[in-house]
């Protein structure tokens, strides 16, 4: 009968305290969810900008955008999504927008010019980069500038930007390809063949570098391929490449045998470089 009592008396306070709790008001719960829901959006946003199907992405952030327009951060996802599905043209057309945006930054910049490159507008690139301060010294704005100079063949000024770019980056090979095939473009096979053999030292699996380098040895008479890793499909198209090199400078009868190797070599049948034998040995 005591414990009932006891237990009778406590339940008023028991109340009592558990009233004088603070309780969430309706706006803190909001608050609550809305950084939830700012997080769940973020990791989303970054899963269609890397893993998803690129057509997805584009899909999600357009809807994204019917509710809110004038986000940038989607109107930015819908351009990135746009150019990893290959759709330039309206890439250019979004990056346009991204970049017009009050909040646009320096980087949204380069990335239209990215996009205006990617549809041959050499030009209009330029132009758009030359808006974006020379304090804003990235990889990718060095890039575009060095093949902006060479589209119209301004050859210190493509060097310079290669080379700079070539430096701030961990990962060269792809720029010291794009800089190779330049000098290759002008004649200077020597230096191209140097800036190949360069880009397969950061990378030895870039086969575009490889072919490249075979163009440079072979406008220089070299008709041995150089050491590298090489698959024997991979031999067998240096090869071909080579023999076909050999054709262009008049050694038809090195270029015979060349790719005669090529079709001995690879392992299954190289009908490219058959039909290139068979034409030299028709005459």
């Amino acid at each position: 009968m005591r414990q009932l009592l006891f237990y009778t008396l406590c339940l008023p306070g028991a109340l009592l305290t558990a009233a004088c709790q603070p309780s969430l008001g309706n706006g803190q719960v909001d608050r609550s969810f809305q950084a939830v829901n700012v997080i769940d959006e973020n990791n989303l946003n970054d899963i269609m900008l890397t893993v998803a199907d690129p057509n997805e992405a584009v899909a999600y952030f357009q809807r994204a955008l019917e509710d809110d327009p004038k986000r940038i951060d989607m109107q930015r996802g819908l351009a990135q999504s746009l150019i990893r599905a290959q759709r330039t043209t309206e890439a250019e057309a979004a990056w346009a927008r991204v970049a017009a945006h009050p909040e646009a930054r320096n980087e949204d910049r380069v990335d239209y010019a990215d996009a205006l490159i990617r549809q041959g507008q050499w030009e209009k690139a330029r132009a758009v980069l030359d808006k974006v301060p020379p304090t804003h010294e990235t990889f990718k704005r060095y890039r575009l500038e060095a093949m902006a100079a060479d589209a119209r063949q301004d050859w210190p000024r493509a060097d310079s930007f290669y080379e700079v770019a070539a430096g701030l980056t961990t990962r060269p090979a792809g720029v010291l390809n794009n800089w190779g095939y330049s000098k290759l473009t002008r004649g200077d096979f020597s230096a191209a063949e140097q800036l190949f053999t360069d880009a397969l030292r950061n990378d030895s699996t870039l086969f575009t570098a490889k072919n490249n380098l075979v163009l440079a040895r072979g406008a220089q008479r070299k008709y041995t391929l150089p050491v590298l890793p090489l698959t024997q499909i991979e031999r067998a198209q240096l090869l071909h490449t080579l023999g076909l090199t050999a054709v262009r400078q008049g050694d038809v009868d090195i270029a015979k045998s060349l790719l005669r190797d090529a079709i001995e070599t690879h392992p299954q049948h190289f009908d490219e470089a058959v039909r290139a034998l068979a034409a030299l040995e028709a005459g």
